[in-house]
Parts: C-alpha cells; sequence; structure tokens
C-alpha cells in the first residue's frame, strides 16, 4: 500500500521485450535501500524488483501485457523520468490518501493553466460507473495523491504547487500526456454498492 506522497524519481535506462513482458531497467540515487522482491510505486503502478545492479544504481522490474494495457508503461522510452514512492512502513505517518498501486485505466491531459505560483492541470477520461471524481475528493495521478478542484463527467482537474511540480515528473507534462489514474478506494466501493442497489429496484 502506498499514500501518493512521491519518494524520487527514476530514470528509465533500458527497455528489454520478452515475449509479452517488458523489462525495465530505472537508475535512482538509492539503490543500497533497495531489495529483490521489493514493490515499488512506479506512477502509481505497484512493480516488483526482480534485478539489482548496484554497481550501476540500477534495477529491473518486468511489465505483463495486461499493466501495459491499462497503464501508460507501454509509452515509456528511453530517459523517462517516473514517479517512484516505496510501499509504506507500518510506523509512518500517512500524508498523502490510500493509494493501492493498481491503476483503474489511463487519462490524457488536456490543458495546463500557469497560474502565476501554481498550475492547474486538466484531464479527461473514460466513462467507467465505479470511477468517479468528486470536488475535494482524492485522486491519484502518476502516482500522486492530490486533491480534485473541478469535477465533471470524464474530467477533473487538479492544482499543483511548486515542490510538486519540480520533484515529481508533472514537469514534462504536455497536452496529450497520457498519465495512469487510481480513482479514492472508497469512492469506488461507494459508487459500485449504489450501482448495485439501483439495479435491484429496477
Amino acid at each position: 500500500m502506498f499514500t501518493g506522497i512521491i519518494e524520487k524519481t527514476g530514470k528509465v535506462v533500458a527497455i528489454n521485450q520478452d515475449k509479452t513482458n517488458v523489462h525495465f531497467t530505472i537508475e535512482v540515487d538509492f539503490i543500497d535501500e533497495l531489495n529483490i522482491d521489493q514493490s515499488i510505486s512506479h506512477d502509481g503502478c505497484c512493480l516488483t524488483i526482480v534485478e539489482i545492479d548496484k554497481a550501476n544504481n540500477t534495477y529491473v522490474v518486468t511489465a505483463m501485457l495486461e499493466t501495459l494495457l491499462k497503464t501508460n508503461l507501454g509509452t515509456w522510452t528511453v530517459g523517462y523520468e517516473v514517479n517512484l514512492e516505496r510501499s509504506m512502513k507500518m510506523d509512518g505517518r500517512f500524508d498523502g490518501h490510500i493509494v493501492q498501486g493498481h491503476v483503474d485505466q489511463t487519462a490524457t491531459c488536456t490543458q495546463i493553466v500557469d497560474e502565476n505560483g501554481s498550475w492547474r492541470y486538466y484531464f479527461t477520461y473514460e466513462d467507467a460507473p465505479d470511477q468517479i471524481t468528486v470536488p475535494k475528493g482524492s485522486i491519484s495521478v502518476n502516482g500522486v495523491s492530490l486533491t480534485v478542484v473541478d469535477s465533471q463527467k470524464n474530467m477533473f482537474s487538479v492544482a499543483i504547487i511548486p515542490y510538486t511540480q519540480y520533484h515529481t515528473n508533472f514537469h514534462n507534462f504536455k497536452v496529450g500526456t497520457k498519465v495512469n489514474i487510481e480513482f479514492d478506494i472508497f469512492g469506488k466501493y461507494v459508487a459500485r454498492l449504489l450501482d448495485q442497489y439501483m439495479a435491484a429496484q429496477n
């Protein structure tokens, strides 16, 4: 489980196809703190470390076809900057919100507004009955825990402070950028239960 508070960004330095799987080699500056079998959130997608090369400050994670189809990992190229968060410690502070690392779908950046000290990012996504946003609710975008500002059907916006802008890969976003989104887990349960209740009434 994660909290959506990005620790570091890493860089994709190699991509290797293996049948329908893809192995990503990630370069980081905290390789000595990592272990094989450790789970790390990559742009909000939970992946397991399968190899570590301390001499080159790199580790390898594998994405299966299902992950490639449901996330933005299939668009990654060598040099891509990826948001990283290690799983939450049980004795740690819960600074963000509950993020499972299970990407619900991708969204597309449609507008970026410079608000003279902060930035507003707008995103659209595909309609799904249990995947909704609400104003002041939580959303994970590329693994970053954020608060929804505007919420409309299949669209939401978030406001980004300078720290987040410069310490995550938000500063690389452009109109058309595809991002991973994970909707609030509590909202998904409520929406699913309400949908089942309404279906039973008909």
